[in-house]
């Protein structure tokens, strides 16, 4: 026993962040020879462990997303300001939103990704369906206890269903009051057990890691992008200038360090950009929120649930606003001045008219049906989506981070003394417990 001890304790001494880096090198290393030699077996492999490990993270998303919603709705009552900081957190996703389509629009214009592309709209088809002004309002109401969906290709749920069910029973505590005491204290118990559960789902990062860039290294190539490089690299370099530039200047307005930022938020952003999931980033998002950039746990369970539905600067800003550009050129279609405005107008509203359906595609139908763009468009993007969708999650997670961190800076709620910590342990340690009789305090 003792000959395996001393190894397995030597990892255990390695930084987590060491860990990660190795999987995403080995990763890469793995898919460049599962491609250039076609092993077949190494491709499978590799898909696998990605997608297990991608499914355990999604699979605790519900019952983070119920436990953590209840028991924070039901500690609301110690706090006066709970219809200002929602308030707040809708405005400062409203803002990130408008600035980045914003950007997304001026790369388009500089740049003319449609008529730069070298790919033919002969034949182009598209039968997926199309986003709706109407998801919102339907997408709002569960269709059964936990909004859950089946069918041929299993079951699924809807988050922002789950995010209206969770607020609706936290509140429904609240009126209660006492006789409620002991379902919420069962709530505080389980939102314990799963976020004990998460920690050790989390711990597999780096070999999750490893899956899922192997598994996009060896699935996706040149061939594939070079028709469409223009349009790849505008949204690279638009979702790298709302990362780096400004985030850090909203940060820096506000007094706070970017380096601690991202050092902070860094875990959640990194298995974003693998994992290509900010729902299924979510429970590391929210960690790293609450425990690494000191915002109160009783908020970013809030902020950061309902960020992951509907705050989306990569997938429903920058990406759609370059995209509709590119199949305008691409079809030949000019847009004016009043396109433009509603490309904005939808980046701004349409996530939240989108929230809980999977995709950036949803999004982009709904801008090019509102556009009057033809829907064909779509087909000629997808070949290249989880490419760019790797660098748009990444986008997305961060400004899922940044928003809870700056509102909760702007009401005096942020634990800067957290949040300028030194970051030992990227993950903040082992999960927080809750106790019921200090969960209220």
């Amino acid at each position: 026993m003792s000959s395996f001890s001393a190894p397995l304790a030597a990892v255990r001494r390695v930084p987590f962040w060491v860990q990660v880096v190795a999987g995403l090198v080995l990763g890469v290393v793995l898919g460049f020879v599962a491609r250039q030699y076609g092993v077949g077996w190494l491709d499978t492999t590799l898909d696998t462990i990605g997608s297990v490990f991608v499914g355990l993270l999604t699979a605790a998303v519900p019952p983070l997303i119920l436990t953590a919603i209840i028991v924070s709705v039901a500690n609301l009552r110690q706090v006066s300001n709970a219809a200002r900081l929602a308030g707040q957190t809708l405005l400062w996703f409203a803002i990130t939103s408008l600035v980045a389509v914003t950007i997304g629009i001026v790369i388009g214009l500089v740049t003319n990704p449609g008529r730069a592309a070298d790919i033919s709209t002969e034949g182009a088809t598209f039968d997926g369906g199309s986003g709706s002004w109407l998801d919102f309002l339907t997408g709002l109401v569960p269709a059964n206890f936990l909004g859950l969906n089946v069918d041929e290709g299993g079951a699924s749920f809807n988050a922002l269903q789950l995010v209206v069910l969770a607020l609706v029973i936290g509140a429904a505590v609240l009126k209660v009051g006492e006789p409620a005491e002991p379902f919420l204290n069962f709530m505080r118990s389980a939102l314990s057990v799963v976020q004990q559960v998460l920690w050790w789902i989390i711990k597999l990062a780096p070999l999750g890691t490893l899956g899922l860039i192997g598994r996009a290294v060896s699935q996706y190539g040149w061939d594939l992008v070079a028709p469409l490089a223009t349009f790849t690299v505008d949204v690279y370099v638009g979702c790298a200038i709302v990362l780096f530039v400004v985030y850090p200047l909203i940060l820096r307005a506000h007094g706070l360090s970017p380096v601690k930022f991202f050092s902070g938020a860094w875990p959640a952003i990194q298995l974003a950009f693998v994992s290509r999931s900010s729902m299924g980033t979510m429970p590391l998002t929210q960690r790293v929120t609450n425990r690494n950039l000191g915002v109160p746990l009783d908020y970013a369970s809030f902020a950061v649930p309902f960020g992951a539905t509907t705050k989306m600067d990569g997938c429903a800003a920058i990406y759609p606003a370059l995209a509709a550009i590119t199949v305008a050129q691409l079809f030949g279609i000019d847009l004016g001045l009043q396109d433009y405005l509603l490309i904005a107008f939808v980046s701004v509203i349409g996530s939240a008219a989108t929230a809980g359906l999977t995709g950036a595609v949803v999004m982009l139908t709904l801008t090019l049906t509102t556009l009057g763009l033809p829907l064909e468009g779509v087909g000629l993007l997808l070949a290249i989506d989880p490419i760019l969708d790797m660098m748009r999650t990444a986008t997305n997670v961060a400004g899922q981070a940044l928003v809870p961190t700056v509102v909760a800076k702007r009401e005096g709620l942020l634990d800067e003394s957290v949040y300028n910590g030194r970051r030992d342990d990227p993950l903040g340690g082992a999960p927080e417990v809750r106790e019921p009789e200090t969960a209220a305090a």
